[in-house]
């Protein structure tokens, strides 16, 4: 699962406000505030997964701890 730390470096890295991942993951701002300060363990995991699924269509990937902690990245992009 995501963490909070991967929800915000996303949405630095695609220049989304916190209510422009509400409005594509179709979540309250409250929940998206919430994610991103106590972590998206304390929501529903449905509610993880429509900020995963947000994120990853607007072409983040995350990473995955792998000896560094987890991260994200953009996906590449066509030329």
């Amino acid at each position: 699962m995501i963490n909070e730390m991967q929800i915000r470096a996303a949405r630095a890295l695609i220049d989304w406000s916190q209510g422009d991942l509400a409005e594509k993951s179709g979540l309250a701002l409250a929940t998206i505030k919430r994610m991103e300060k106590l972590g998206p363990g304390r929501s529903s995991v449905d509610n993880a997964q429509a900020v995963q699924a947000a994120l990853e269509a607007a072409g983040v990937l995350f990473i995955a701890s792998n000896g560094n902690g987890p991260g994200v990245r953009l996906r590449d992009r066509p030329a």
